[in-house]
């Protein structure tokens, strides 16, 4: 791994994200009323886009909403254009973590419209996110934030509408939290802006096209299990090389699975709720290859997963994978609308590395970059904020470790770590710890105890449900 082109600058990305951070600061006091600095934030924005087809529109909306009469046509190009400006960084950021890892990525998927939605309720949620940008996150009330209900109450039972209903129905209720936004003391600025950013291209008709693209048939070679918990749902991404069958090159793809689940299950009982939905969490727990057969996928990479086309298959040990077939496997591009640096997640395999611990924070240098670590270079943060809690791996186990299985992912300004897996040495063995090591079950003390207690949350609540059902 080349580790110092990590730390390298790359060309124009300070400076586009500088133009995306003004523009989110213009929403902190909204759009009905712009001052000055609103209006020198909105320039920004139309100047950085200044060399694309977005410009001229990206100009006259600008100067619209400087004058605080932009229209939902306005708000909208303002939206495309800061999501066309992450796009770009994320394209930046992804070369530069293949080079890094000396990998190719795919080419990009061509988009196809879907099929058109419902233009009246599309209609009302454009009209509702454009209030919201003229309001300002200072300016947001229950009132306001209310509107959303009965919209996304609407949009539900229509699938072409239902992942922009799940977007707004967490937007709002994310906002609702935070009434009255006058009392504010901290706004999550990028977060927010980027909610409403894309919530409001989804609105566009066709923006959502159909997801499945092709059919896999082949070798599934799991490498870890990414596991991201909400207090009422939970989702778990299998990060995995797949072989196909007919000896065309092979690829990184992943599988995800999400499930509601009660605030009450936490940690290792997460994976019963996981687990009846996708077969592949229990092959991964036993460490074993699977087998699929026609299974959709699209052309980013995620399988569509049903487990009646796939069965398990030979015994595949994660690191053997990651050292025999990983550095082969193609990159898969992302879909022009998920192009965001939060979506970067590159698998990698790091070894002969030197792990440096400060309580829990780790980073690994690396030799033979052609730099002394001393000076910075040949080094790389480790994300232990991400490691479950459902699962064996620790901080601990990872400052001890000497090989690790990860995803490379760019935050706060820097490339960083999030260990899926580790090799560490007990008794003068080496020894193996995934995160996801109980995705299958477990005979483990802590993670059966996890497991017993999830069960005994889930029966109290599925006995109240049914007594409240009777009556």
């Amino acid at each position: 791994m080349r580790a110092d082109l990590l730390t390298e600058p790359v060309d124009g990305l300070d400076e586009l994200l500088a133009a995306v951070a003004a523009f989110d600061q213009v929403l902190v006091t909204g759009l009905l009323r712009p001052h000055p600095a609103q209006a020198a934030g909105l320039a920004g924005l139309a100047d950085a886009v200044a060399g694309s087809p977005l410009a001229a529109r990206v100009a006259e909306a600008a100067e619209k909403a400087a004058a605080g009469a932009a229209g939902e046509e306005h708000f909208v190009a303002l939206a495309a254009a800061r999501t066309a400006l992450l796009g770009a960084a994320h394209d930046a950021l992804t070369a530069r973590a293949a080079e890094s890892v000396g990998r190719t990525v795919g080419p990009a998927p061509a988009f196809t419209p879907g099929e058109p939605q419902a233009a009246n309720l599309s209609a009302a949620a454009r009209s509702w996110l454009c209030e919201l940008g003229r309001a300002g996150w200072q300016g947001i009330d229950h009132e306001l934030i209310s509107g959303a209900a009965q919209i996304v109450s609407a949009m539900l039972p229509d699938p072409g509408l239902r992942r922009l209903a799940v977007l707004l129905d967490g937007f709002a209720a994310e906002l609702a939290a935070c009434c009255p936004g006058a009392t504010l003391e901290l706004v999550p600025l990028r977060r927010w802006a980027d909610l409403w950013s894309r919530a409001l291209l989804l609105t566009q008709s066709g923006a959502t096209g159909p997801a499945p693209t092709g059919r896999a048939t082949g070798r599934l070679l799991p490498l870890g299990v990414d596991l991201q918990e909400h207090a009422t749902a939970a989702q778990a991404q299998v990060h995995a090389v797949f072989e196909p069958a007919d000896g065309s090159p092979s690829r990184l793809v992943r599988a995800s699975v999400a499930v509601p689940k009660p605030d009450t299950v936490v940690g290792a009982g997460v994976w019963q709720l996981l687990r009846p939905h996708l077969s592949l969490l229990a092959a991964l727990g036993d460490g074993r290859s699977m087998e699929i057969t026609e299974l959709p996928i699209t052309d980013d990479g995620d399988l569509i997963w049903s487990d009646a086309q796939a069965r398990a298959g030979e015994p595949a040990d994660p690191f053997a994978t990651a050292r025999v077939a990983l550095s082969a496997a193609e990159l898969p591009a992302t879909a022009p609308l998920d192009r965001h640096p939060a979506r970067i997640a590159v698998p990698l395999l790091l070894e002969g590395y030197a792990a440096v611990a400060d309580g829990d924070a780790v980073a690994f240098t690396l030799a033979g970059t052609g730099a002394a670590p001393a000076e910075g270079w040949g080094r790389i943060a480790v994300d232990t904020d991400r490691i479950p809690s459902a699962g064996p791996l620790t901080p601990a186990a990872v400052a001890a470790s000497s090989a690790c299985i990860g995803l490379l992912r760019w935050d706060a300004g820097e490339f960083t770590v999030q260990p899926l897996a580790v090799e560490t040495t007990v008794r003068k063995k080496t020894v193996a710890v995934h995160s996801g090591a109980w995705a299958g079950g477990t005979t483990d003390k802590l993670g059966a105890k996890g497991e017993k207690a999830a069960t005994e949350a889930v029966a109290v609540l599925r006995e109240r449900a049914g007594r409240l059902l009777r009556k």
